[in-house]
């Protein structure tokens, strides 16, 4: 999400994070979507990356951001197990 400014940031990680969060049916207020959707974004866009693939615009930091998101609530799922 380097090249979008805060506001468009914080939008699309929100959306993403409520996304991931609707598709791995885990209950996360607004301020955990946020969160989960930008941190999402840079974890998924950092093992992408090392694959060789990269993401651009808004519909890619969101793809990326739902990817990262669903990644990070699977590893929260199973540390709480």
């Amino acid at each position: 999400m380097a090249g979008m400014g805060w506001i468009a940031a914080i939008i699309v990680g929100g959306l993403a994070g409520w996304i991931a969060s609707s598709l791995m049916k885990s209950s996360t207020g607004l301020l955990m979507n946020i969160l989960l959707g930008i941190v999402g974004a840079i974890v998924a866009s950092f093992l992408f990356g090392m694959l060789g693939v990269s993401f651009g615009g808004i519909i890619g930091n969101l793809i990326a951001g739902v990817i990262g998101a669903s990644i990070l609530i699977a590893i929260a799922r199973a540390v709480k197990s």
